[in-house]
């Protein structure tokens, strides 16, 4: 058997859905319970700024599995004139590793087209959530399930749609719900593979995404709790639309105070589910594996966040904090510690591939756009990029098609379709409460910012820069020239 020191480092990627940074103790959050998050926080790097610069489910994983820009992969967001995520990136993380003869495996939601791509993948057990049960496609998680559950129990029963801000607790026994049964299947993985071959394994949590229904003790943790609220910019009154509130699966709206607190209750439950998950996995590897713990890196992310009720909007898609920032924490092996605990620098999803590949010491592929982090969990000083540019197109309603550009610090947005520009300065206005577009005083700051954006999109020669200024056609979808034959790099 290869000692310690000889055996190439494991890799652990933990993926949530929907999850917002600021709901993880470790990024400050006081009212939530992660304990193991938090613990796998401070022997590691946790980075502040860190962003889904194309925040919905399909596009973000896109760029996260090929380490691309969005334009590179082609997939601009979840709505008119995209696609689906693609079987045919020339790299994939997953496929870099598998040809490093590491031992892959993804458990949890995939969000591939068509189902079943393996995306470089050499086995996978899928929850598929809402997309399960569509064209007869039925996922191992539910297979299980059926096998488990009391006759004529299924998962939806709780009653609540896939994108509701409705909450309830979990309707049947904790190790029935999706997270449990994510984690069970991740550590029979960790215990049945070949010791002997190093491993990737992508464990990709369905939840936090909706319906938030957590498993009872923990929808009790949280109910009667004292939660933030929902925060509403003097902007935000646009959103304020009563017959789309009206709406089970409403994107927008302004909701009561009861109804926000439970959805927030729910979702703060499936968050702290998810942290029990993520220890009991730890805990078993400790006791059972305490060799390939040592030597394993872990990577915990999410693909986006969720409004909860923010600015009177709901799930995600948008430029603002709660949809686009996302947490990000590397943890190295325990012989490997970082010298900085926490990165300011802006750093987004292209950037998982790299980062991973480089802690393994294998190669990154000329299709990569995205930069290994490993430099900022060891210098604070090291050098970086000084903003990142993020879009979505058209999905839910023409109000809410965006592009942003940010730093974390400071984040420019322009609505295209309804010609509206926004200006917050994050750092004295976290909740983007104010809109200081018209401020005089930010004036040159908000010019140096738009000609940022203009810049990213007069490289593109998309259409949206004219004679110098930003320019949308009513009547033009923005497709990226990439949707249907895939860049293949410099």
């Amino acid at each position: 058997m290869l000692t310690h020191s000889q055996q190439p480092p494991n890799v652990i990627l933990i993926l949530c859905d929907q999850l917002r940074a600021d709901c993880i103790g470790a990024y400050g959050n006081t009212q939530i319970d992660t304990p193991n998050l938090d613990h796998l926080a401070s022997r590691g790097t946790t980075f502040q700024h860190a962003y889904s610069a194309v925040p919905s489910c399909i596009p973000s994983r896109a760029t996260l599995l090929s380490g691309q820009s969005q334009w590179h992969t082609g997939v601009l967001g979840m709505g008119r004139g995209q696609g689906e995520i693609p079987n045919d990136f020339a790299h994939t993380l997953a496929g870099e590793f598998t040809k490093a003869n590491y031992r892959t495996h993804l458990v949890g939601k995939g969000h591939f087209y068509p189902q079943r791509s393996p995306m470089g993948f050499q086995s996978m057990e899928l929850e598929e959530a809402g997309r399960t049960l569509i064209h007869n496609f039925k996922d191992e998680y539910r297979e299980w399930f059926d096998q488990h559950a009391p006759k004529g129990v299924t998962p939806d029963d709780h009653g609540v749609d896939w994108n509701s801000w409705m909450a309830r607790p979990w309707h049947t026994a904790e190790h029935l719900h999706p997270s449990a049964w994510t984690t069970t299947r991740s550590i029979d993985f960790l215990h049945s593979r070949d010791k002997e071959q190093p491993f990737f394994l992508n464990i990709s949590f369905d939840r936090p995404h909706s319906p938030y229904c957590p498993p009872q003790p923990y929808w009790d943790r949280y109910i009667n709790a004292s939660l933030p609220g929902a925060v509403v910019g003097d902007w935000a009154d646009m959103h304020d639309q009563p017959q789309d509130a009206m709406d089970v699966n409403a994107w927008r709206g302004r909701k009561t105070e009861q109804q926000i607190h439970r959805a927030r209750a729910g979702y703060y439950g499936d968050v702290s589910f998810i942290d029990t998950q993520i220890g009991v996995l730890l805990n078993w590897m400790r006791r059972f594996d305490a060799e390939a713990l040592e030597n394993t890196w872990i990577l915990f992310t999410s693909d986006h966040g969720d409004m909860l009720g923010d600015h009177n909007l709901w799930r995600k898609t948008y430029a603002y904090e709660g949809s686009a920032r996302v947490p990000l924490i590397i943890a190295p092996p325990s012989n490997n510690t970082p010298h900085n605990s926490h990165a300011d620098q802006t750093v987004e999803l292209r950037d998982v591939m790299p980062t991973l590949l480089a802690a393994a010491g294998i190669k990154i592929p000329n299709t990569v756009d995205g930069e290994s982090m490993l430099p900022l969990t060891q210098d604070s000083n090291a050098p970086w990029r000084e903003y990142i540019h993020g879009e979505h197109c058209l999905c839910y309603h023409e109000d809410q098609e965006m592009q942003f550009v940010t730093n974390g610090k400071r984040k420019y947005i322009w609505l295209p379709r309804i010609d509206i520009e926004q200006f917050f300065d994050l750092e004295a206005d976290p909740n983007e409460l104010t809109n200081l577009i018209d401020d005089p005083a930010h004036s040159d700051e908000i010019q140096s910012w738009r000609t940022r954006l203009i810049d990213e999109l007069q490289a593109r020669d998309c259409g949206r820069v004219v004679d110098g200024n930003l320019h949308c056609p009513k009547d033009q979808t923005m497709i990226s020239p990439y949707k249907d034959t895939r860049w293949q790099g410099l």
